[in-house]
Parts: C-alpha cells; sequence; structure tokens
C-alpha cells in the first residue's frame, strides 16, 4: 500500500490515455454482464424446466392445434400421472410493445402441474368463481402496475370473438409469485373455458399438452407411447421432455451460448490489446525513471510488481466500474420491454467478471513488468 502514490502518479502521467482505457474497460464489463444476463435469460427456463414433465404439441409445429379429446386418451397411457393444456394467445397490452405471455388454461390443473408458481388460496378461489377471471406474474403485474380487481384489456391478434370484436376483457384476481428465482413471474393466465365459449374458430383445440409422469427415468418412454397412440392420426404428435422442449424453443432464436462467447471473446481480445499497448507505452516512457528507482535500491522484483500492481489497478477501475454499472442496469429489469422475462446476473457472473478483472491486469501487465525487471541500470540511464 506505501507504494500506491507512486502508481496512481504513474497512471495520471498520460491522462487521456488512461482515460480512454478506462472507458474502454468499462464499456467492455458492461457489455459482459448483458451478455450473461441474455444468455441467463435463454438458458434459465432449460435449467428449470420439470425433469418429470413432458410436452406434447403437433408434429409438424406448435402452431398447428390439437383436439381437447387427446386429453384423455393421453391421461390413461401407462406412466402418466396428470395431464393439463395451454394455448397461446398471443394478444397486444395497449400497444404492441407490450410483449408478455399470455395463455387460456385450466386453473386447477395448471397450478397442480407447475407447483413453483405461489398463488394465495384467496386468489384460486376467486379464479375457480370468476369467469373472465385471470393471474398474472408480479413482474408483469408490476410493470403495468396492476392490482388485484382491475378489469384488464387485451386486444387479440389472432382470436377473434364471435361477436367479431377482438378486445378481450379479463379480471384480474390474483397476483403469482415465484418459488425459485428464475421461476417465470410474467406470465397472464386466464380460463380456457371462457376462451373457447367465447372465441369465433377452432373451438374444442389446444395449442399444447403439459405432462406429468410418475417416474422421470421413464419420460423418453413414455413420449414415445404417446406419439404411437396418435400415429397415423390428423394430427399427430411430437412428444418430448420440457427440457428438450423449452431448449429447441430457445435454439429457434439461434445457439446463444456460442453467439454469446464469440462476441464475448471478440470484446476481451480488443480490450487486451488496447490494455497491453497502454501498459507498454507507459513502461517504455518510464525507463530513465525504473532505472533511477533500481539505482536507489529497488529490486526486481519490486519493479515487476510495481508495473503489475499499475496494471491491475487500470483493469480494476475501469471494470470494477463497469461491473457495477451493469448490476445496477440489470437489475432496473428488461430492456427488450417483456421479451426476456427471466433477465437478472446472477451472482456467479460478477465472481467470473472480478476473476476477468484481475486476469485482465495480469496478462497486459506481465510482458511490460518482464521488460522492466530485466532493464539494466546503465542502459536505462545511458538514454537521459
Amino acid at each position: 500500500m506505501r507504494f500506491l502514490p507512486l502508481i496512481w502518479s504513474n497512471l495520471k502521467r498520460k491522462k487521456l490515455r488512461t482515460l480512454l482505457t478506462l472507458l474502454s474497460i468499462l464499456v467492455a464489463f458492461i457489455l459482459y454482464g448483458f451478455l450473461c444476463a441474455i444468455g441467463q435469460a435463454f438458458n434459465q427456463g432449460v435449467s428449470v424446466a420439470g425433469a418429470d414433465r413432458l410436452m406434447v404439441r403437433h408434429r409438424v409445429t406448435i402452431v398447428q392445434l390439437l383436439p381437447i379429446s387427446y386429453k384423455a386418451r393421453i391421461a390413461t397411457t401407462p406412466g402418466v400421472a396428470t395431464v393439463t393444456h395451454a394455448t397461446w394467445f398471443g394478444g397486444i397490452y395497449q400497444e404492441p410493445k407490450n410483449f408478455f405471455a399470455q395463455i387460456p388454461v385450466e386453473p386447477e390443473e395448471w397450478l397442480a402441474m407447475y407447483p413453483e408458481f405461489l398463488v394465495s388460496p384467496e386468489a384460486k378461489q376467486a379464479w375457480q368463481a370468476t369467469r373472465t377471471g385471470a393471474i398474472a406474474g408480479r413482474r408483469t403485474a408490476e410493470r403495468f402496475h396492476w392490482k388485484v380487481g382491475d378489469r384488464i384489456p387485451i386486444q387479440a391478434t389472432i382470436w377473434q370473438k364471435m361477436d367479431g370484436g377482438r378486445t378481450w376483457e379479463f379480471d384480474l384476481v390474483g397476483i403469482y409469485d415465484g418459488k425459485e428465482k428464475g421461476t417465470d413471474t410474467t406470465q397472464f393466465l386466464f380460463r380456457y373455458d371462457y376462451f373457447d365459449e367465447t372465441r369465433s374458430f377452432a373451438k374444442g383445440q389446444v395449442g399444447w399438452y403439459i405432462i406429468r409422469v410418475n417416474n422421470p427415468a421413464e419420460a423418453e418412454q413414455v413420449a414415445r407411447k404417446i406419439d404411437d397412440e396418435f400415429a397415423n392420426s390428423s394430427a399427430e404428435t411430437k412428444a418430448d421432455t420440457e427440457k428438450a422442449f423449452v431448449g429447441a424453443f430457445a435454439k429457434q432464436v439461434g445457439d446463444i451460448g456460442t453467439i454469446m462467447r464469440a462476441i464475448m471473446s471478440a470484446v476481451f481480445f480488443t480490450i487486451l490489446l488496447v490494455a497491453g499497448n497502454t501498459m507498454a507505452q507507459a513502461v517504455r516512457e518510464r525507463t530513465e525513471e525504473l532505472g533511477v528507482l533500481k539505482a536507489l535500491g529497488f529490486t526486481n522484483v519490486q519493479v515487476l510488481v510495481l508495473v503489475i500492481a499499475e496494471a491491475c489497478l487500470l483493469s480494476g477501475l475501469g471494470g470494477l466500474l463497469g461491473l457495477g454499472l451493469a448490476w445496477l442496469m440489470i437489475a432496473r429489469g428488461d430492456p427488450t420491454g417483456g421479451f426476456l422475462p427471466m433477465f437478472y446476473l446472477p451472482p456467479v457472473y460478477l465472481l467470473i467478471g472480478v476473476a476477468l478483472v484481475l486476469g485482465l491486469g495480469l496478462v497486459t501487465g506481465i510482458l511490460p513488468a518482464v521488460q522492466a525487471m530485466r532493464l539494466r541500470i546503465s542502459e536505462a540511464l545511458r538514454r537521459t
């Protein structure tokens, strides 16, 4: 710590160059934080998906519907414990940018299938008793400042009503919370019976089925039995584990993991060059001073440590500030307006970021530090 003023004065020697390098590192770590949060948002659904749940959709595409009559036949399949269904509504609240999932479901069956959705007993009772009742996830309710008792109008983009209208109105009877950090609390759930009675077409059909199996180890066998049951029918099925289903849905956007790694690799390689060049120039400019320090009694190891400490301080100031700003900005919520329902930065990525800050300082400082350590006093003073 006694050499900190010396290190700090060296950084202030070329203030503009130091400032630009700090800003470059800061921006790099802000980008790192957002990329980690985006990657987490795409992968979180896969990691929290139930190992004992299967998803059954139309074999061709999830856009095509399945008959409601399939439910009873699926329920009698050996290995199936419970079954329920869901359908994509795809409406708009106030304006198109307000994206969130709206899904008609069977209330009691849905809450039993997803125990990670925490709903008060009063809200459950009200949902069962109210034909137009709906519950919303905590994040969506806070986003639009909804409260229980509000009347929520949703403009349909797909499902026209029997009277020709496209505005569906729901009574908010409850707000659900997530049992775990990664639980999706952005969904808007309403009653399937009201939806099916009111829509003008495709009555008696659903989007997909969700199944809980008795033994997760037998999930693949149960999936094959279900597909065999509906083979050669007018609506063949594709059953898969919930993890595989969510993973495939995420990969429709692309291989997010590879994209994130490619971007971060390019960013950090560029920052490595920028910070490394800054430290190399700083050491070259101070050749005579380093010679004087050695003449005054500084050992080679002390000179080595001074240069590395300077590089680590430069990296630490920019990197830690960047991580802090990224965390604060991400904590404000999803910048896409709802497209990424589980948008947050897990602490593990902050720890990795700190390790990257330290690594950046060591890598950018080691070569200039070794050069300074090997510098001979006579050669350094000869340049004065």
